[in-house]
């Protein structure tokens, strides 16, 4: 069965035509900093690897672009869209209303809409991946992998704000938690290769948007994001955990609208507020030029995530280990390192060259002498997706 798994995210869309059940990788890619300038198109087939350069304005531009490359005479791996039996699609937000891997329909797009305000940079690129797809696979079953899922287990102390009741029991105001395909897979992943001693595990998913995951006995038991995708950790252009007052002070004394607050916190806050830049490697780079506000945003980033550490830590009395993924995460020395220093005290000790290394795999960059494991293990939200997908549908 040929599984073609689209993963949006906020500025970008990964993608992985897999067969199933065998795990096969045909091909994979990468279009990233859609709506910006010079956004690129990585594709990469077992012969091949293209990388191109486009103003790509959308997810709908993105995902055209991305059925190009799999179309293509001479690059190409289908012949025709037929041959693509299912099209997996990573959903961010899926409220109280889906707990499994779903087979869309239109009350499930309908659903998925209804909860594109509280997700609004994730899912309106989800729901129009599903459209795009099925305009160009017409044939092919589409299925939904929701983030919120994986965080079901989030216990209500946990996962319920101190607002009064009607508001979580009636309208279901509560902390849902996101990019739970990511901390479910790397969470399992470490578990299958520290066992027995796994139970108490924190996992960081550190890219454009960023999170973090209590694991506890498999099970997710807290997480930094909690009604929509937008409190807890710095993010991209997302500002994370704010004082809610702030918001008043805004549209009361400075005379924002609340459209305007919106789009300030969601999309100018977060690094891109901080330095002027969102992608981390910019960021990075100007830092290492002297640039004071790079050099402060990441030192606030990675300050926002030892605290968060602290605080699951206290959660699950004790720490078997913390987990880095996703682009940042697995790829970023740097944030590493700074998240790492000055942890003793939880028995986190980094290996400083071994946090240098580079390695497609997962790998333990801690010293011998730490009592806390610290993993590099790359996401593999595709894979994920697609083992869901072709459970479903077998």
């Amino acid at each position: 069965m040929k599984i073609l798994i689209i993963n949006s995210g906020s500025s970008s869309i990964k993608f992985q035509l897999m067969d199933m059940p065998s795990e096969t990788l045909i091909c994979s890619g990468l279009v990233e900093r859609i709506g910006y300038q010079f956004a690129t198109i990585n594709y990469k087939t077992g012969k091949t690897t293209i990388q191109h350069t486009h103003n790509i304005e959308n997810h709908k531009q993105g995902l055209r672009k991305v059925v190009d490359l799999l179309l293509d005479k001479e690059n190409g791996v289908i012949a025709k869209t037929d041959e693509i039996e299912v099209v997996g699609h990573r959903v961010v937000h899926g409220g109280n209303s889906f707990s499994d891997t779903t087979l869309i329909t239109s009350e499930v797009k309908a659903k998925i809409q209804q909860y594109a305000a509280l997700a609004p940079l994730h899912n309106p690129g989800n729901l129009e991946g599903i459209l795009v797809a099925e305009e160009i696979f017409p044939s092919a079953k589409q299925v939904a992998i929701f983030d919120t899922a994986f965080h079901q287990t989030i216990p209500e102390k946990a996962k319920k704000y101190a607002i009064p009741n009607a508001l979580y029991e009636e309208h279901g105001i509560q902390v849902y938690g996101f990019h739970g395909t990511s901390h479910q897979y790397v969470s399992e992943k470490a578990i299958a290769y520290l066992k027995p001693k796994a139970t108490k595990i924190i996992t960081i998913h550190l890219g454009n948007g960023c999170s973090m995951t209590a694991v506890k006995d498999g099970k997710s038991i807290d997480h930094t994001l909690g009604f929509t995708p937008s409190n807890g950790l710095i993010m991209g252009s997302r500002s994370g955990d704010i004082d809610h007052a702030i918001i008043f002070h805004l549209v009361n004394n400075l005379n924002y609208t609340l459209d305007e607050v919106k789009t300030l916190l969601t999309n100018k806050s977060g690094m891109l507020g901080l330095t002027g830049h969102m992608d981390l490697r910019d960021i990075q780079a100007e830092a290492e030029k002297g640039d004071k506000d790079c050099i402060l945003a990441l030192t606030m980033n990675a300050y926002r995530i030892k605290k968060y550490i602290g605080s699951y830590a206290a959660a699950m009395n004790g720490l078997d280990a913390i987990i880095f993924t996703a682009g940042i995460g697995e790829n970023s020395s740097v944030i590493r390192k700074m998240v790492c220093e000055d942890m003793d005290f939880f028995g986190i000790i980094l290996d400083e060259a071994k946090n240098e290394l580079r390695s497609e795999g997962l790998r333990e960059i801690n010293t011998a002498s730490s009592k806390v494991k610290v993993l590099v293990i790359p996401t593999n939200e595709e894979l994920e997706i697609a083992k869901q997908a072709f459970e479903l549908l077998s």
